[in-house]
């Protein structure tokens, strides 16, 4: 997986963009996993991974169907799709990967028991036809578990350094510069009225981190993977990134320094 995939993911998915997250899911896991808790995810079930990636949660989801269940993962990167599939055969789990967009899902009318989705939504330009395809596909009863930005700007640091917040900045600009809306967060339950759903529970999902901490090595990995990638895209100079990182070398470097990360929230359904 070293050569950047065409027109997968605006963050790409290139090897240092897997290993990116693999510590993101390391630092959300168990987020990820109260959500599946709190929507009766158990043995015996089907359940969808919506956008999957690689499957770092789609693995996890799996050992919790069993073998007398199964998880079905869906995304569009070629790449991640045929890791998942090796890790499925590596692990013997009961995996079934779909790559596609999700309008394109092949998923059978009543036929499952759960979906999560974490952070796949703010991506498409169509989340309400989503989630009618998805409400097609729930039994009765099933819920849906997503996990997506609420306010991305919140990413800030403490003390605030002008050429890193740029950078950052420019970030968010190429996020709300995509199709869909990366703060979607904000409209899911009410998407989700719309769609025939009834929300059953919301909770805020934040953290706040020091150098010292291992949550730390996410925006860190963020910043060094992505803030390059603006520039050839127009976003920033080579420049403003070299002096945007330094900055955040001087900013790990204060032991009472802070990073805010993007606020989330979480949005469980179920269908009526």
């Amino acid at each position: 997986m070293s050569q950047q995939e065409t027109n997968a993911y605006i963050l790409g998915t290139e090897t240092a963009e897997l290993h990116r997250l693999g510590l993101q899911h390391q630092v959300w896991s168990s987020e990820a996993i109260k959500g599946w808790e709190l929507a009766g995810f158990t043995a015996g079930q089907t359940l969808l991974d919506l956008g999957c990636g690689p499957g770092f949660c789609t693995k996890e989801l799996a050992y919790i169907t069993g073998q007398d269940g199964k998880v079905i993962g869906i995304d569009k990167s070629a790449h991640y799709i045929t890791f998942l599939n090796v890790v499925s055969k590596q692990f013997n789990l009961n995996i079934e990967t779909q790559c596609c967009d999700f309008e394109d899902m092949d998923l059978q009318p009543n036929s499952i028991d759960g979906v999560f989705d974490r952070w796949a939504l703010a991506w498409v330009n169509n989340p309400k036809s989503v989630l009618k395809q998805l409400h097609t596909a729930l039994k009765p009863g099933a819920k849906v578990v997503t996990q997506e930005y609420f306010d991305w700007s919140t990413l800030q640091t403490e003390p605030n350094f002008p050429r890193l917040t740029k950078a950052i900045k420019a970030a968010l600009q190429s996020f709300q510069d995509q199709n869909g809306m990366i703060d979607i967060g904000r409209n899911l339950p009410v998407y989700f009225r719309d769609c025939g759903y009834e929300v059953i529970h919301t909770r805020p999902l934040t953290k706040m981190v020091t150098p010292k901490e291992f949550a730390w090595q996410w925006p860190k990995s963020f910043f060094h993977i992505y803030f390059p990638k603006l520039v050839g895209a127009g976003y920033l100079t080579q420049t403003e990134v070299d002096d945007a990182l330094l900055d955040f070398i001087t900013l790990e470097q204060r032991p009472e320094a802070t990073i805010f990360t993007p606020a989330m929230r979480e949005v469980i359904a179920k269908k009526i």
